[in-house]
């Protein structure tokens, strides 16, 4: 009954099946009010194949700069009614972080508040942001977002550098499971002009019954009202292309179009599973820029035109699986461009 429970609660500590390899792992992504400054907190926990079992954080800035914390398995606690992990000396929570990571090469501090979540919305058969698919008890890996939006403040000290979040956005999401997708983008932003609007995309080739398909999840938050994209909504992929540093896609449904273009700056590495085993690299921009478009296709009404800034991208599709290279939706409009490369 309580790993049932867990489905309609994807915050809590999931505990899967462990026999060929197992990570869980919370994403915390804090920006600061000017949008100067935006930090990446990454705690989790892997469990290798008949091998090691340790828990772990991982910090990184906008700048690129990124550091591993590895952790004694015996650090990491998790709650039973309610989402609260511990892992070395720090604390999370859905309303506060705790920061206490010092490992002789690099020390991080600080406590942040963090303002009333914003889950991606549950139904009876649609448990979260993956929806129908969260059932299938053979996922490589699953995907939950916990806050679309919400306010931050508070202070962390990274390497004897103050950072000061009071009056920041957040965003929080976490996966689990065996491994991350051979080929995936993923874009977020809530760093636009309108305080409450928040952009959360994935598109990525996912194992299925011997073999795959493309998938793609699109939330946009605006107005208090999350227009989503996905399969399971009846919305499509029209496109998809991206060039070194750079990714445009656009889906459809019956009523709405979405148009997203992203561009990165300055990529850091961050460690990503494989069978459990946190050895892969995934390259992780946070100070990208995303252009966002929605649009009512029945009438061309343009619902939301915006420019997110302080973005999350992931581009990590090195043999092209996920191109769809029927780009016409955003050329020649103002404010969207093709992807061209950023370097």
């Amino acid at each position: 009954m309580r790993a049932l429970t867990k489905v309609w609660h994807p915050a809590l500590y999931q505990d899967g099946p462990k026999r060929r390899g197992y990570f869980e792992g919370w994403y915390f992504k804090v920006g600061d009010a000017p949008g100067a400054r935006t930090v990446a907190i990454i705690p989790g926990l892997s469990i290798e194949p008949a091998s090691r079992r340790h828990g772990f954080v991982q910090v990184m800035q906008n700048d690129g700069k990124s550091h591993w914390f590895d952790l004694p398995w015996e650090s990491f606690s998790s709650a039973t009614d309610r989402f609260e992990i511990r892992v070395g000396g720090c604390r999370f929570t859905e309303r506060e972080i705790v920061l206490d990571l010092d490992d002789g090469d690099s020390r991080v501090r600080g406590t942040l508040a963090l303002g009333e979540p914003r889950p991606w919305p549950g139904r009876p058969l649609s448990p979260g942001i993956m929806g129908p698919f969260r059932f299938a008890p053979f996922m490589e890996c699953y995907h939950g977002v916990l806050s679309l939006d919400h306010t931050v403040e508070g202070t962390v000290e990274i390497d004897g550098d103050r950072v000061v979040f009071d009056g920041g956005r957040g965003y929080t999401e976490k996966d689990w499971g065996r491994s991350f997708p051979s080929s995936w983008v993923w874009v977020q932003s809530n760093g636009f002009e309108r305080a409450g609007v928040s952009l959360t995309a994935s598109i990525a080739r996912i194992p299925w019954l011997g073999s795959s398909f493309v998938g793609s999840i699109v939330g946009l938050l605006l107005d208090g009202r999350l227009y989503r994209f996905a399969a399971y909504t009846g919305a499509h992929l029209l496109s998809l292309t991206h060039s070194p540093g750079a990714v445009a896609f656009a889906l459809q449904d019956r009523r709405f179009r979405i148009e997203v273009s992203a561009s990165g700056a300055v990529p850091g590495i961050l460690r990503s599973p494989v069978l459990g085993r946190m050895v892969g690299e995934v390259e992780e921009s946070l100070n990208g820029t995303v252009c966002v478009r929605l649009t009512e296709r029945a009438s061309g009404h343009e619902v939301f035109v915006g420019t997110g800034r302080s973005s999350g991208i992931e581009l990590m599709d090195p043999t092209g699986d996920l191109t769809v290279p029927r780009w016409t939706a955003l050329v020649g409009d103002e404010g969207f461009e093709p992807p061209t490369s950023s370097v």
